[in-house]
């Protein structure tokens, strides 16, 4: 049975809050150091339930892991990754689920990705079709190809020169690992520019890879290789900051600050949205990424395209924020939503119509006429659908408007465990 949590508003808010390291970074970290002969050592890695599920399948595959302190040390096997018997559990992980994938398409043998009852449901096909292309053998249920998948592995891929139809860091990132075991160098070409940290962090670890931006998108060249051993420090997590974000620009009397993050252009288009809006963000270099701080301002309407956040992550409290503002927010083509944990697209229009607002929709766009501010919002009970990120999205409009309860609380360990523990924080 899920956890009910219940929110009370606060009059002020203030401190400095450390999001867990990137989701994104701790994954591809983990992967890279398995895949690596040696010892490899990761900072600052995410605490969360969907990065562990990556963490249990690496080892089922033949690397070691060990605690030290606040690192996590990988000793990847010298020889390789290997096949093994048991069914790879994915969790609610789709990241997890994408990646390994890629992967896995490349180490020769039999492998069973499985997941929760949500993972089951969002389709993998597009990680299959160019799989298949690749040689690997994948098959899943459906027409969407849903967990469980079935791969067969092979020992040299073929190499590929692949559009990715639609804009997926998870997508291009797939490609990208299984392009390692291919019979010579692989070309992904992207329309719109996603998240580069698997570029760069494969770059880093001594694979032959380039990519050149133009116009929106990108076009990543790889060579086949291995990655080498190295130590990684993972940076907190820009989509995790995004809540702290829209928290001290909506609430009346708050200065919030979220110490060093991942600064990724592909990362920080909320940020972009939330200026755009008229917020008081503000972001400041450091040794290790960059800090944001925010503090309350009346916000007014916006149009947010999902171009400027390809991986749509940040949406849901993105609507919390035109839920505050003055006017009517648009959120152009946001079909990408619907096929995430849960469907976020139809989540974001409960969520701003508990909170009051007049919302409406057109095919893959929404519209939510804000109240204003959130001192306007009505209190309310939500089931955010299991879904950790819109459990977040509800508690942040709690926390800044008149309070809620909210069931599914204990979604949040999937990608932030002490995310309650942080916001009470703010309170003190």
């Amino acid at each position: 049975m899920s956890s009910i949590r219940t929110i009370g508003s606060a009059p002020h808010l203030s401190g400095e809050v450390h999001v867990p390291g990137d989701k994104s970074g701790s994954h591809r970290a983990l992967l890279l150091s398995a895949l690596a002969p040696g010892t490899s050592s990761i900072e600052g890695m995410s605490p969360g339930a969907d990065v562990g599920a990556s963490a249990r399948i690496i080892q089922r595959l033949g690397a070691r892991l060990e605690a030290r302190g606040p690192l996590t040390e990988v000793h990847g096997p010298q020889h390789g990754l290997r096949a093994c018997d048991h069914n790879l559990d994915c969790g609610n992980s789709g990241t997890s689920m994408r990646l390994l994938a890629g992967l896995l398409s490349g180490i020769e043998g039999h492998h069973l990705l499985v997941g929760d009852e949500s993972l089951s449901k969002r389709p993998m096909d597009r990680v299959a079709v160019p799989l298949k292309m690749m040689g690997a053998g994948v098959q899943g249920v459906g027409t969407r190809v849903c967990a469980p998948l079935n791969i067969e592995g092979r020992r040299q891929l073929r190499a590929i020169d692949y559009h990715v139809p639609i804009a997926s860091a998870q997508v291009k990132s797939a490609l990208l690992f299984a392009a390692l075991c291919a019979d010579g160098p692989s070309t992904i070409r992207e329309d719109v520019r996603t998240r580069s940290t698997t570029e760069d962090m494969m770059h880093a670890a001594g694979i032959d890879l380039g990519s050149v931006d133009h116009d929106a998108g990108r076009t990543v060249r790889i060579r086949p290789g291995r990655p080498q051993a190295r130590r990684w420090r993972v940076p907190g997590d820009p989509s995790q900051a995004a809540f702290f974000a829209v928290l001290g620009a909506i609430h009346e009397n708050a200065t919030i600050k979220v110490a060093s993050m991942d600064d990724a252009p592909e990362r920080t288009g909320f940020v972009t949205v939330l200026l755009r809006m008229g917020a008081h963000v503000e972001l400041q270099n450091g040794s290790h990424g960059v800090s944001l701080t925010s503090s309350s301002a009346e916000l007014h309407a916006t149009e947010v395209i999902s171009s400027e956040i390809p991986s749509v992550d940040e949406v849901p409290v993105l609507s919390v924020a035109a839920a505050a503002a003055n006017g009517v927010s648009a959120f152009r083509d946001m079909g990408e939503l619907r096929v995430k944990e849960s469907d976020r697209f139809a989540g974001s229009i409960a969520l701003a119509r508990a909170l009051g607002c007049r919302v409406w929709e057109e095919g893959d766009d929404f519209f939510i006429e804000g109240r204003g501010g959130a001192r306007h919002f009505a209190s309310f009970t939500l089931a955010p659908t299991l879904d950790h990120r819109m459990v977040m999205a509800s508690a942040v409009a709690a926390l800044a408007g008149r309070g809620a309860t909210l069931e599914g609380a204990d979604t949040v360990s999937s990608s932030y465990p002490n995310f309650f523990e942080d916001l009470a924080s703010l309170r003190e």
